[in-house]
């Protein structure tokens, strides 16, 4: 009996460490068991951002995505996002790895899913935002010293080719379109690019639809059955 109730408290005490050190949790019902976990804030680098900040770190998703995919005890994994963007290329390969998983992958934007977390919202196979979200779409950005301008522009539209083609092959929404609404110079007072809300991202195709906690975790048991 002790070793019994041993066992559920390192559980109990194994899931709690798992939601305060990756936002992270395992969720287990007579449907399946699924993986839950948030991409918050910023999504971060190489570099170390202030203690302040609120951040995903890529080098903690990437090889927990591989154990997820590979753990033969989940179902599905479902994503929630409320970030403001960050580092591209890191925000890229947590994208990339999602869109490549077998098992059933439900995202779902709540409050924000801006610049870089567009691609991250659409990697899973099905995707939903909350009514009040709302998404950035605008183009990639630099800081710091430009030491050869037409060399750095033409980088920068590599990197930007390579995100516009990743969100239209996992999105219903056409190259074009998607490229007027990064595009767009009268949407958004000081800047570049557009903002949707929830309705709107689904209008255009970029999310599947929209839908609340429950809508996301039904898609998802939906798919985990077929």
């Amino acid at each position: 009996m002790k070793n019994q109730e041993n066992d559920e408290n390192k559980n109990q005490e194994n899931q709690e460490n798992k939601i305060e050190e990756m936002s992270k949790v395992e969720v287990k019902s007579g449907k399946g068991r699924i993986s839950c976990i948030s991409i918050i804030g910023e999504i971060e680098g190489h570099t170390i951002l202030p203690p302040q900040s609120k951040t995903t770190k890529y080098e903690h998703m990437l090889p927990e995505l591989v154990r997820i995919e590979e753990d033969d005890e989940i179902d599905g994994l479902l994503l929630m996002l409320n970030t403001v963007g960050g580092d591209v290329e890191a925000g890229l390969a947590i994208a990339e790895m999602i869109a490549g998983m077998k098992k059933p992958t439900v995202s779902m934007v709540l409050g924000g899913g801006h610049s870089i977390g567009v691609p991250l919202a659409v990697a899973a196979k099905k995707s939903l935002i909350v009514p009040s979200a709302t998404m950035t779409v605008h183009p990639i950005r630099m800081t710091g010293t430009v030491i050869g301008a037409p060399q750095t522009f033409r980088q920068l539209h590599k990197i930007q080719d390579r995100l516009v083609g990743f969100v239209v092959r996992n999105s219903g929404i056409a190259e074009e379109q998607f490229t007027a609404l990064m595009m767009e110079t009268e949407k958004i007072a000081n800047d570049v690019g557009t903002v949707l809300f929830g309705e709107e991202a689904v209008t255009c195709g970029l999310i599947d639809a929209v839908g609340g906690i429950a809508d996301a975790i039904e898609t998802l048991h939906s798919m985990i059955g077929k």
